[in-house]
């Protein structure tokens, strides 16, 4: 059993394991929301839509959270903007959006004189580069979330299945809708230094979209979620290890290829 433990020796396999940790449960408890609801293609936008504000950080030398929190929000706002102003559904707004915001956040990346190796970092992030500081960092996150989710619970539930039947209740669904959007938005936000802003959105669906393959109630979708989430990080950090591959690419492949793996045996399993 030593090749399970050797790689988990060094601090920064040590720090990566519990960075990607503390994410991949983070984007579990988010990510089965957006699941539910159909947001994948929300959580793909703002997962794209941060590079503006990371790259101007980069740019001007300042933290990037601040740059993609910053981005993140203004993403939002101009989607509501395009959705109220046209005939434009919401989905529109996205696209358009999507392609803007990643297309600007290239263009400024390009900048800056170390400009592959910035795109890189950004894009797909850096694992084993992770610092105390960013996993303080996703430890607060982690516990705003499980009390935000914890409060709105019920609300959220209502939400995700009839919004008239919210309305009805009582339950504010655009309020609601709106602190399900910041939950996305800091979940993003706080795990795209340990997985990138492109493969952050590997985390946020893939292991609740497995765990919609095996459960039925919510809570059990966010449990096992977070399991498998967590499972991809220990299993995608020793395989980069080992084969000598990217790690956050690595981790975010393990989670998507566990979906097709369940999904493939799910009907044998019903069979038998």
């Amino acid at each position: 059993m030593d090749w399970l433990a050797e790689p988990f020796s060094h601090a920064f396999m040590q720090r990566a394991a519990v960075a990607g940790i503390l994410a991949a449960v983070t984007t579990a408890l988010v990510g089965t929301w957006v699941v539910i609801r159909g947001l994948t293609f929300m959580g793909d936008a703002l997962a794209h839509g941060v590079l503006p504000g990371i790259a101007l950080a980069v740019l001007w030398g300042f933290d990037p959270t601040l740059g993609a929190a910053a981005s993140a929000i203004l993403m939002v706002l101009g989607i509501n903007v395009v959705h109220r102003h046209s005939r434009l559904n919401e989905d529109a707004g996205i696209g358009l959006l999507f392609v803007g915001m990643l297309a600007l956040g290239v263009v400024i990346i390009s900048r800056t004189p170390s400009y592959t190796g910035s795109l890189t970092g950004i894009l797909f992030g850096d694992a084993l580069a992770v610092t105390t500081r960013d996993i303080v960092l996703l430890a607060a996150t982690l516990t705003a979330v499980t009390v935000t989710t914890a409060v709105f619970y019920r609300s959220f539930l209502v939400l995700s299945f009839n919004t008239d039947k919210a309305e009805m209740l009582g339950l504010h669904p655009r309020a609601a809708h709106v602190v399900m959007l910041a939950l996305i938005t800091l979940a993003v936000v706080a795990s795209f230094r340990t997985v990138g802003s492109l493969l952050v959105f590997g985390l946020l669906v893939a292991p609740p979209a497995t765990a919609s393959l095996l459960v039925r109630r919510v809570p059990a979708m966010m449990a096992a979620g977070a399991v498998l989430g967590v499972a991809s990080v220990v299993v995608g950090l020793l395989v980069s290890w080992y084969a000598d591959t990217a790690a956050s690419a690595t981790i975010a492949a393990v989670a998507v290829a566990a979906f097709f793996v369940v999904l493939l045996f799910r009907p044998v399993s019903a069979r038998r």
